[in-house]
């Protein structure tokens, strides 16, 4: 069957029933908070202790009973460089397991709209700067966390896949570097923003007198609220259909230097910032090329200042029950 001629984007059945696979994460609870607020009222998600989705048959119960109208899978095993480096096979089986199962369950009950998420480390790590979609596989990927990007990069296929063999209107994002509420703050897996928040707040409480950061602080990185995330799928579900992935970002970068200044000002943190340049800076630069996005009709609402100043206090308001 060819690709869905007929098929236009347009406004979402606000009633319709709308599956989050992985409506506790990050991503998903941003997703989550946003299709409620614009006024979707059938949301479902499950934990994973009610729905292992490594389990096949309990997925396929699961879509035969619920026979959603739109889902987005945001649902994926995820961690840092020390764990995507340490545990590779876990990675990539736990995460094709969970997209084979799924999309194979929506496939097999008539998902109408899907959005399936992937991340940017699918793309080289040596991409030209800024990525564009095209880009992918077009070169080696980053070795410490090559088998999660496999993994992400055979779920597009898939996607991609079904459009030509079945000619569902399914798409595919891939957001650029996210902080917000519900991020892992944990010392040993969270990324660069938590990491710094957790940091210098807890170096303004405790009255530190500087704080080492490693590298230079040279290397430049772009970052999105996760909030500024949820309403671009939402937007991308509404307004885009193609087979091509999408990047999401907000289509500018700083560089860790700037960000750890703007954390340390959110915090209130006044004593030193150093750096210790025998570390490894790691890419000197990493930017989505948000053309596609843009041309879809989206772009980013939410400053970084702003975005970090408000996930600060909701850190601070959270301290006792962070996950990780």
């Amino acid at each position: 069957m060819s690709e869905f001629v007929d098929f236009s984007p347009s406004r979402l059945d606000r009633s319709a029933a709308f599956y989050i696979a992985g409506h506790r994460g990050l991503v998903g609870s941003a997703i989550w908070r946003n299709l409620e607020s614009e006024g979707f009222t059938n949301l479902v998600g499950r934990t994973s202790s009610d729905l292992d989705l490594k389990d096949r048959d309990a997925v396929f119960a699961f879509f035969g009973d619920l026979r959603p109208r739109y889902l987005v899978l945001a649902a994926a095993k995820v961690g840092g460089i020390l764990a995507n480096n340490t545990y590779p096979v876990d990675f990539l089986s736990d995460n094709l397991r969970i997209q084979v199962n799924v999309l194979d369950a929506a496939r097999e009950f008539g998902v109408e709209r899907l959005l399936f998420l992937g991340s940017s480390c699918i793309y080289p790590k040596f991409a030209a700067q800024p990525i564009r979609e095209d880009s992918l596989l077009t070169g080696h990927l980053e070795p410490t966390n090559d088998a999660y990007a496999i993994a992400k990069i055979a779920g597009i296929m898939h996607v991609q896949a079904v459009r030509r063999q079945y000619g569902l209107p399914w798409i595919s994002a891939m957001p650029t570097n996210l902080y917000g509420p519900g991020d892992n703050f944990s010392p040993e897996g969270s990324h660069v923003m938590p990491a710094l928040i957790r940091r210098y707040d807890e170096a303004a409480r405790t009255g530190t007198s500087s704080v080492t950061n490693w590298g230079t602080g040279s290397p430049r990185r772009e970052f999105l609220h996760v909030d500024d995330m949820a309403a671009a799928c939402l937007h991308l579900l509404e307004n885009y259909d193609g087979p091509s992935q999408v990047n999401v970002g907000s289509g500018t970068d700083v560089t860790i230097r700037e960000l750890a200044s703007l954390v340390a000002n959110a915090v209130g943190y006044t004593g030193g910032i150093d750096w210790d340049t025998t570390k490894p800076d790691g890419t000197p630069r990493k930017l989505l090329d948000v053309t596609k996005l843009s041309q879809a009709g989206w772009s980013s609402s939410i400053p970084l200042d702003e975005g970090i100043r408000s996930t600060v206090e909701w850190y601070r308001n959270n301290l006792l029950s962070l996950r990780g």
